[in-house]
Formats: structure tokens, sequence, C-alpha cells
């Protein structure tokens, strides 16, 4: 393994627009998040299937489906271009900053940045709001850099693009677990709904329907919201 890279001094965060030369470290954050969550049994992706699913040809409108962001490090200021979602300065003067992964990070973007977390996000619809809103799929930041701000800096900046797109909400899901994550985003106002329980097909248990035409559909409805 390589040595440690250690940040010091002024360091420069930019949350971007992803592309497809960031799959490869997409690919790798999603597995370090897989671990973290202690779910590396349902770990499936590939490089393949998210080039195919997140960068199609052609690619629709930022926020307009699924959106990747990325968040990059450079040791010199970032000019901001039609890709940067957020940004923020760093002073790691004090607490100079050993990323023992960096060499295995470097952005695709060159200028000696280092990729260092993502977001994925896509749009969904709240009939109670008749607005449309915002489902944040995922959000990480691989150890060396957390504690540092930055899980505030990218949820932040991905509300309010959808508030200044007129999305009517911003949701996503945390394991009940991780009381370190609740404290942190009641914080920042979100309200956790402790009623809700998520609800999924998946695998065999979703390939049954295949062709279904909602013929299984005999039975009583359960009724209630379905969001």
């Amino acid at each position: 393994m390589a040595a440690p890279t250690t940040f010091s001094g002024e360091v420069w965060a930019e949350l971007r627009l992803a592309d497809a030369r960031d799959v490869p470290h997409i690919h790798s954050l999603i597995h370090q998040m897989a671990e973290f969550e202690l779910l590396t049994d349902l770990f499936a992706a590939t490089h393949e299937l998210l080039a195919s699913t997140l960068f199609p040809t052609p690619q629709p409108a930022p926020f307009a489906s699924f959106t990747a962001l990325i968040l990059d490090f450079s040791p010199s200021p970032v000019p901001s271009s039609a890709d940067t979602v957020g940004s923020r300065r760093l002073d790691l003067s004090a607490s100079p900053l050993a990323d023992p992964e960096a060499a295995a990070f470097p952005s695709p973007r060159g200028g000696g940045r280092v990729t260092a977390g993502f977001v994925i996000c896509f749009p969904n619809y709240s009939t109670f709001l008749a607005k449309p809103g915002l489902y944040v799929e995922d959000i990480f930041v691989r150890a060396p850099w957390r504690r540092r701000g930055l899980g505030r800096m990218m949820l932040s900046a991905v509300a309010g693009r959808a508030a200044e797109i007129g999305m009517g909400r911003v949701e996503w899901c945390v394991l009940d677990w991780n009381q370190n994550a609740i404290d942190f985003y009641e914080g920042m106002g979100a309200e956790v709904f402790k009623q809700w329980r998520i609800c999924r097909l998946t695998g065999a248990a979703l390939d049954k329907y295949k062709g279904a035409g909602g013929s299984q559909g005999e039975e009583e409805d359960a009724g209630g919201k379905a969001e």
C-alpha cells in the first residue's frame, strides 16, 4: 500500500457533477459504503451497470433523472464551472489530514485533485404537495475526510439545488442504528419519520411479477398511502 498523502494548510472542496470517467471511483465508494453499513452481501454493482444507468446517451439534464455528484479536493483553488454544485475552503493548518487511500482515488479532473465522496440522487413526486421532490439514494464521504463538515456541505448543496428548481422536498433513508447520522440529520432540520417502514421488491421477489399486468391483484388492496 502506498504511503498516506498528508494534506495541510488550505485545500479546496468541490462538489461537482460526475461523468463516466468517475465510474471506477463511484464503484469503489459504493463498496466502502456497503462495508460500513454491513451490507456487502447486497453489493452487486459493476462498472458496466453504473456507466449505463448513471451516464446514458443522451444524458438527461442534471437532477431530472439519476444524478451522480463527486466530492473532490484540490491543493489549489478550483474555478467554479457549470459542473460545480457546491464548494468550500478547508484550513487544515491546525490538524493536517493523512489520507492512506489518496493514491487510489486520483480525480480524473487532474490537477492533483483527490476524490473523497459522492452523492446519488433522483427525482420523485409528492402527491400531497403536487410537486416533484428529490430522493438522495446515497451520500458518502471516505473515512479520512469525515468530521470536517463535508456531509453538511454536500447535503446543503443538494437541498439548495432542489429548492432553486422548485422541488417540494428532499428525502433519504438512514439506518436505525446509526444514531450519529440521525442526530446529524435532525440537526440540519430534517424530520425522521419513525412510523414509516421501507417496502421493497427485488431479485426473485420482483422477477415473479414479470408479465403479471395486474393479474395478481385479486386479493383485497391494503389501502393507505404508497409514496
